[in-house]
C-alpha cells in the first residue's frame, strides 16, 4: 500500500457493474472489518466461517480474519445444508459471515451469523482496528476437503504455507506487479485463494465475478486489462466455444494457467492458437500444499517441444519443494516406476484439523502422501497416472483411469471422459466408461470398444459404456467420480 496506494487493488464485475478499491481504500475497508469482527466477539485465533460466491465482500471479509489475527474458514458455495452443517461442527467458528442469497443452507446453525452485505454496514462504522501481523505457524485457513471419500477434512493452512506457495511459484514463474488476475476460481479453493495470496504479495490487481461466466470472463478480459487467469479445461472450452469469443480483443491475456484435470491435446491447440503470444503452463498441486508445488513451464507448451513426452507432465519439483515416488512402504522407487507421489517443502500443510490419525496418515516422516499414482522420469519431470483410489484392479491388473480416458478422448466424436471401475462377479472390477460426444457427432460402444483395443491392453478397454449430456463436476473443476460409481453400481 505504501508503495502505490492510488493504484486498484481490487475490482468487482457483478450485477450492479464494476466497482473498484485502491490499495488505501482497500487497506481501510480490511482494518474496519476487522474491527467489526472484534466487536463480534472475535478473538485472534477463532475460526470465522465465510460462505459466500467471490466477491470484493469476501475478499476483504478474508482478509480482515488475517488482520485481526482471526482463522478464515471459506465454505463451498455448492454444499448442501448437511455438507455445510458438518463442516461448521467441525470447525466451530465463532461466527459465520455468508451470502443473503445462501442464509437458508445454514438458517438452522446455531451460531452467531450476519450476512455479509449487514457485515459491511456494520463496518462502516467500526473504527479501524491496527493490523496484528500475524504470521509464521499462525494458523491462516481452514479449507475444506470435497469429503469424496468419507467426512470432509479441514486442511490446516499457516501463514507460511501460503507464503512458501507463493514464492515456489513466483521464483519459477515471475508475478509482475503490474499483472492483472481474473479470479474465476473460488475463494473456497486453493487455486483461487492462493492466487489472491499470490497478487497480494506484489502489489498486483485481483478482478472477482460470482462465478465463471464465459461472457462475463470475455467482458473482463477484453475491457479490464486481465494479464492472467487460472482455468480448469472445461472453462477453457467455455470461453472458445462462445459466440461472442473475438481473439483480437483478447490479447492482453499474457499468462494462463490450467489444471485439476487432464487437457485435452486439441482443445490445447486451440488455445495456443487463440493466444499465440500467450504463456501457458500447467500447475499441479493440492490443497495439503497451498498452491503448486510442480508447473510445466510456457517453454513445453510452443516450439520442439510442443509435441514431446514432457507435454505430458506436470514438471519437475518447484524451487523450495521435494518430489519423490515411492512405494507402500515409504520408500523411494527407481526412476520409470509408478508408485505414489509424496512432497516435502514449508508448503506443506500442519494437518487435519482435529483429525489426528487422518493427519498421521497423510504425514509420514515430514513426507506429504498425495493419494496420486504417478512415476518420474530420469531428469525429474513428473508425470501423474491417476488418484489412487481412482485405480481399477480388474483380474489381479492395475488399471489407471487417466489412461483410459486419454484414449478415449483420441476419438474424434468424444468431448469427455469418466472411467470408474463396477462390481463384476468375474473380474472383481470392469472398467465402466462414461462420455460425453462432441454436438452433432455419433459413436456406438462397439466402435469405441474397438478403437480401445487398437490402443490399449484388453484387460484396460472398458466392458461398459454410458452416454450422457455432461459429467458432474466439482466447482474445482473435477469430475465426481465417486458420483459416477455409485451410479454404476446401482
Amino acid at each position: 500500500m505504501q508503495r502505490q496506494p492510488a493504484r486498484v487493488a481490487l475490482s468487482h464485475l457483478g450485477a450492479q457493474g464494476l466497482q473498484t478499491w485502491t490499495w488505501a481504500q482497500l487497506l481501510d475497508g480490511v482494518a474496519r472489518r476487522a474491527g467489526a469482527l472484534q466487536q463480534q466477539g472475535v478473538q485472534p485465533g477463532d475460526r470465522v466461517a465465510l460462505l459466500g460466491v467471490n466477491s470484493a465482500q469476501l475478499v476483504q471479509g478474508l482478509l480482515a480474519c488475517w488482520w485481526l489475527g482471526a482463522v478464515a474458514c471459506p465454505l463451498n458455495v455448492r454444499w448442501s445444508a448437511p455438507e455445510l452443517a458438518a463442516a461448521l461442527d467441525d470447525a466451530q467458528p465463532a461466527l459465520l459471515l455468508c451470502d443473503a442469497a445462501l442464509q437458508p443452507l445454514v438458517a438452522g446453525c446455531a451460531l452467531p451469523q450476519h450476512t455479509l452485505d449487514r457485515f459491511d454496514a456494520a463496518a462502516q462504522a467500526a473504527a479501524p482496528l491496527p493490523d496484528r501481523r500475524c504470521g509464521g505457524d499462525a494458523l491462516a485457513a481452514l479449507l475444506y476437503t470435497g469429503g469424496t471419500t468419507g467426512r470432509s477434512k479441514g486442511v490446516m493452512l499457516g501463514h507460511a504455507n501460503f507464503w512458501a506457495a507463493s514464492m515456489t511459484r513466483g521464483a519459477e514463474l515471475n508475478n509482475p506487479p503490474q499483472s492483472v488476475s481474473l479470479l474465476v476460481a473460488p475463494l473456497f479453493h486453493v487455486a483461487g485463494l492462493g492466487r489472491l495470496v499470490g497478487q497480494l504479495i506484489v502489489g498486483g490487481s485481483c478482478v472477482t465475478m460470482p462465478q465463471f461466466r464465459a461472457d462475463a470472463a470475455l467482458q473482463a478480459i477484453a475491457e479490464l486489462g486481465i494479464s492472467d487467469i487460472i482455468v480448469v479445461p472445461s472453462m477453457l472450452q467455455a470461453l472458445l466455444d462462445h459466440p461472442q469469443f473475438d481473439a483480437a480483443r483478447l490479447q492482453g491475456l499474457s499468462r494462463i494457467a490450467f489444471g485439476a484435470a487432464p487437457m485435452p491435446p486439441d482443445l490445447l491447440d486451440r488455445a495456443l492458437a487463440a493466444w499465440p503470444q500467450a504463456e501457458f503452463f500447467q500447475a499441479y498441486g493440492l490443497t495439503e500444499t497451498a498452491g503448486a508445488v510442480c508447473i510445466n513451464p510456457p517453454s513445453t507448451h510452443r516450439g520442439e517441444q510442443r509435441h514431446g513426452p514432457r507435454l505430458h507432465a506436470v514438471g519437475r519439483a518447484g524451487l523450495g519443494a521435494e518430489i519423490r515416488v515411492c512405494d507402500e512402504l515409504g520408500d523411494e522407487l527407481p526412476r520409470g516406476q509408478v508408485g505414489e507421489i509424496v512432497v516435502r517443502g514449508a508448503m506443506v500443510m500442519q494437518g487435519y484439523w482435529r483429525q489426528p490419525e487422518a493427519s498421521a496418515a497423510a504425514l509420514r516422516a515430514g513426507w506429504l502422501r498425495t493419494g496420486d499414482a504417478g512415476r518420474m522420469d530420469d531428469e525429474g519431470w513428473l508425470y501423474v497416472v491417476d488418484r489412487l483410489k481412482d485405480m481399477i484392479i480388474s483380474g489381479g491388473e492395475n488399471v489407471y483411469s487417466a489412461e483410459v480416458e486419454a484414449a478415449l478422448r483420441g476419438h474424434a466424436a468424444v468431448q469427455d471422459a469418466a472411467v470408474v471401475g463396477r462390481p463384476d462377479t468375474r473380474w472383481g472390477e470392469a472398467v465402466h466408461a462414461v462420455l460425453v460426444l462432441r454436438a452433432g457427432q455419433v459413436a456406438t460402444a462397439d466402435e469405441l470398444q474397438a478403437w480401445c483395443r487398437t490402443r490399449l491392453a484388453g484387460y484396460k478397454c472398458p466392458r461398459s459404456f454410458q452416454f450422457v449430456d455432461a459429467l458432474p463436476m466439482s466447482a474445482a473443476g473435477k469430475v465426481l467420480k465417486n458420483t459416477l460409481r455409485a451410479q454404476a453400481t446401482a
